[in-house]
């Protein structure tokens, strides 16, 4: 079943699709061990010439464990998530590591507006870079970014890279990626937020380290590559 989803391209990434597996798995043990009772249960207690059916109080300790045991066992499976998955998320939402690359992803109406700080590293001067739907990053970079919102609920998605973040009206979010694998990536908003929800798309561009660097170049031309790689 993890193949079906998109091909993960995230350092936390692993950590996320453990948590998945672990889910898919306990719950389709858990489908064909109920679906092969209730089978069993037709077969054992069908309808037969000569049997009266049998009224079950269930005021018995013996006939109540029919319900307490699957109930622990459901309890048990759904504390071993929470143990399982409280890394993974301390690492993708507690831990988040510090980060010369910083940008800004404001979420509207229908499509992302993008924001680089420029060579001074400042978001909110004359130097800043806005984009509609396009994220640019180096690969195997920490890459940090407050989100916002112009009106209503959006939601940050990067499918590829396992994050996906609400984002509200008057409130700035932090959030950050690793991304492990140059290539062009869906960012979609996944929180139904209009008429024209299903058209807000962006697009992650992960270039290789040159690449990067090149781009920044084209973008604040007067600007030294050590700068515009800080700033971007």
């Amino acid at each position: 079943m993890m193949r079906w989803l998109p091909e993960n391209v995230s350092s936390f990434g692993g950590d996320i699709d453990a948590i998945l597996s672990l889910i898919y798995s306990a719950t389709l043990a858990w489908f064909f061990l109920t679906l092969g009772a209730i089978l069993l249960f037709l077969f054992l207690y069908r309808r037969r010439e000569g049997r009266g059916a049998t009224y079950i109080r269930g005021d018995k300790l013996s006939e109540a464990v029919w319900i307490l045991i699957p109930a622990v066992i459901v309890l048990v499976l759904d504390l071993w998530i929470d143990f399982r998955g409280a890394d993974a998320w301390a690492k993708v939402k507690g831990r988040v590591p510090s980060s010369d690359l910083r940008v800004e992803v404001t979420g509207k109406q229908f499509n992302w507006e993008i924001r680089y700080p420029g060579p001074d590293g400042k978001l909110g001067t004359a130097d800043d870079l806005q984009l509609d739907n396009e994220l640019h990053v180096p690969v195997n970079q920490v890459v940090r970014v407050t989100l916002k919102s112009k009106d209503v609920i959006h939601s940050f998605f990067l499918p590829n890279l396992r994050l996906k973040q609400d984002i509200l009206p008057g409130r700035e979010v932090e959030a950050w990626f690793q991304a492990t694998k140059p290539g062009r990536y869906e960012m979609p908003c996944s929180e139904l937020c209009g008429f024209g929800h299903s058209g807000m798309k962006g697009w992650l561009h992960v270039h290789p380290a040159d690449e990067y660097q090149q781009w920044v170049r084209e973008r604040w031309p007067s600007s030294r590559q050590g700068e515009g790689s800080k700033g971007s």
